[in-house]
C-alpha cells in the first residue's frame, strides 16, 4: 500500500513539473490568456501530447481533444493556450511541445524559420474580426469608423498578435486609426475587457464573440473581409511522440475535427 501511494505521489509530482515547463517560459499569468487544459483520458498506453495553440482555439481544441481521447483510448492531450506570438517565443526558448497551432501564417513562418517544425504546416481553419460591444450595444456602434467616437473606449490586440495584425490591416485599408486604450497579448484578453465593462468595444474574432454568448453583442463590419486570418498546424521536431502528434493533426483536419470548428464559427481555410 505504501509503495503504491509513493508511486502515485511521484506521478503527480512529475505531471505538475511537466505542466510548469509547458507554460512557465512565457513569464505570464493566466490573465494573459495562457493556460493548460487536459483531457481526463488515461495515458497508460497511447501516450501524452503537449499542444501549443492560439488562445482563440481554446474551446474548440478542448472539445476536439476529448473526442480524440475517446477515439484513441490511452491517450491524453494537454494544452498551452496563449497569443500565437507568445507561443513562438516560448518554443524558441525551449519550452517542450509536440504540436503548434497558430492563429496566422506569420507566426507559423517564424517557427519554421527557427527550425522548429517537423514538416510542412497544414491550414485547418479561418477566422474573421468582428466588433464586440456590451449587450444591447449601448454605444450604438454600427461601423468600424464608429470606434473613433470620442466617448468610446476601445481595446485591440497588440500588433505582433494575429488579431492585432488583422486590425492593422483594416486600419490601413480604411484609413481609420483607432486610439485604443490598451493593446492585449491575446484575443481572449480583449474579449475579457469588454465582458467585464473595462472597455466599450473590442476587436475580436467572430468565434470569440460567439463563444461569449449573451455577454456581448457582435457588430460585423464589411472591411473585416480584407483581413481574414488563416490557421495552420504543424508537428514539432522536439516531439517525443511524433506518431501521436501526426494523428492529432489528422484528427483536427478530419471531418470530425472540422465539424467542431465549423460549429464554433470557424470558416474553411
Amino acid at each position: 500500500m505504501r509503495r503504491s501511494r509513493a508511486i502515485a505521489l511521484a506521478g503527480a509530482a512529475g505531471l505538475a513539473l511537466a505542466l510548469m515547463a509547458g507554460c512557465g517560459s512565457s513569464g505570464q499569468s493566466s490573465s494573459s490568456g495562457t493556460s493548460v487544459v487536459g483531457t481526463s483520458a488515461s495515458s497508460d498506453s497511447g501516450g501524452k501530447l503537449m499542444v501549443f495553440a492560439a488562445a482563440s482555439l481554446k474551446g474548440t481544441f478542448t472539445d476536439i481533444s476529448k473526442q480524440f481521447a475517446t477515439d484513441n483510448p490511452g491517450t491524453s492531450v494537454e494544452f498551452n493556450f496563449a497569443g500565437s506570438a507568445d507561443l513562438v517565443t516560448q518554443l524558441t526558448q525551449g519550452a517542450p511541445a509536440d504540436v503548434f497551432a497558430s492563429a496566422d501564417t506569420k507566426n507559423m513562418d517564424k517557427a519554421a524559420a527557427a527550425n522548429l517544425l517537423a514538416g510542412d504546416p497544414v491550414n485547418f481553419a479561418a477566422n474573421t474580426l468582428t466588433i464586440a460591444v456590451a449587450p444591447g450595444n449601448p454605444k450604438h456602434i454600427a461601423s468600424f469608423n464608429d470606434l473613433t467616437k470620442p466617448d468610446t473606449t476601445v481595446v485591440v490586440c497588440a500588433p505582433q498578435v494575429p488579431c492585432g495584425s488583422a486590425t492593422q490591416k483594416v486600419e490601413d485599408a480604411t484609413g481609420v486609426k483607432l486610439a485604443a486604450v490598451s493593446e492585449e497579448s491575446s484575443v481572449t484578453d480583449v474579449l475579457n475587457k469588454v465582458t467585464t465593462g473595462q472597455a466599450d468595444a473590442g476587436l475580436v474574432y467572430v468565434t470569440d464573440a460567439i463563444s461569449a454568448g449573451d455577454k456581448v453583442t457582435s457588430v460585423p463590419f464589411p472591411e473585416s473581409s480584407g483581413a481574414v486570418n488563416i490557421y495552420p498546424i504543424a508537428a514539432l521536431k522536439q516531439s517525443t511522440n511524433a506518431a501521436l502528434a501526426k494523428k492529432f493533426i489528422d484528427y483536427v483536419t478530419s471531418e470530425a475535427g472540422q465539424k467542431v470548428l465549423s460549429q464554433a464559427g470557424f470558416a474553411k481555410p
